[in-house]
């Protein structure tokens, strides 16, 4: 990294298309943002290792071959991105795990993971590694659908659950503000929701239509910090996942906040975030937020 590149993004990377597509992501990021990118690899035990017809473990043949596809991600990005800082690293142990591990070791301020690896069943629509991160992770995560260049725009979309969410709009604020995209503040609830067999009147669905309307003039607040930034609400009545995913069709980046999960069998993320990121047309940002 040097003086003129303040910060690191962390990508993790294997020989599978959805990796091409996260590092093709990346590098567009860091080169956009000024910062500097590192390219992660993780081998362990397992099939990301292989064996023979013995089950003695293929060592030095998987050392090679992690190293040659390193070398190869690199040269990629140097092809498309040639004043770019680029180091890499060979991780080991669980994939997931070692993404993380390997984000706090470099300081990273963002990680990026396609959506499935090379491990993934082709039925599934998101790998374990991708979910298993962007659950766990205390900085943000991008998971990439879509689009590869962030370069080539499409508004940022922040999907808002409560007033707790502050750190995921001004990351949507801070990209915006880089890429000088809007910035659409979606919330959706569910008027009937909590009414149970019962229909509730007229007054007390205008007032909870107002609660939420105030919720989402809370969180534009700190787009008062980014005057260059358009920023625009839009309640939504009806299912939040559904609204996410629609609204996601038109946009350069989904951002959402990830909770703490609620009571001991709380999930780490969840429904809403679970189906947006199996689901988006873009690639969608996790944000922790306290």
């Amino acid at each position: 990294m040097t003086d003129e590149h303040h910060g690191r993004v962390l990508v993790g990377v294997d020989d599978s298309p959805h990796s091409r597509l996260a590092l093709d992501w990346a590098a567009a990021e860091a080169e956009s943002s000024g910062r500097a990118l590192r390219l992660v690899h993780s081998v362990g035990p397992g099939p990301e290792v292989g064996y023979d017809e013995t089950g003695a473990g293929l060592t030095e043949e998987v050392f090679e071959a992690a190293t040659g596809l390193l070398d190869d991600c690199r040269a990629l990005v140097a092809s498309g991105h040639p004043r770019l800082p680029v180091d890499t690293a060979l991780v080991h142990g669980d994939p997931a795990e070692a993404v993380l591990d390997a984000a706090e070791d470099a300081d990273a301020d963002m990680i990026v993971l396609g959506t499935r690896g090379r491990g993934g069943f082709a039925e599934l629509l998101l790998g374990s590694v991708s979910l298993k991160a962007a659950a766990h992770a205390d900085r943000p995560v991008v998971v990439t659908h879509g689009a590869p260049d962030p370069a080539k725009g499409g508004d940022i979309v922040a999907g808002i659950r409560d007033d707790r969410d502050e750190p995921a709009v001004r990351f949507a604020l801070t990209e915006a503000d880089r890429r000088r995209a809007t910035v659409r503040l979606v919330h959706a609830w569910t008027p009937l929701h909590h009414a149970g067999l019962m229909v509730p009147q007229v007054d007390d669905m205008d007032q909870e239509q107002r609660d939420h309307a105030e919720l989402l003039s809370r969180a534009a607040r700190p787009g008062k910090e980014f005057p260059g930034v358009n920023v625009v609400t839009e309640l939504a009545a009806g299912a939040p996942a559904s609204a996410l995913v629609d609204a996601s069709k038109e946009a350069g980046l989904l951002v959402l906040p990830r909770h703490p999960a609620e009571g001991r069998l709380g999930l780490p993320l969840g429904s809403v975030t679970h189906a947006v990121l199996h689901h988006a047309s873009c690639p969608v940002a996790i944000v922790p937020v306290r």
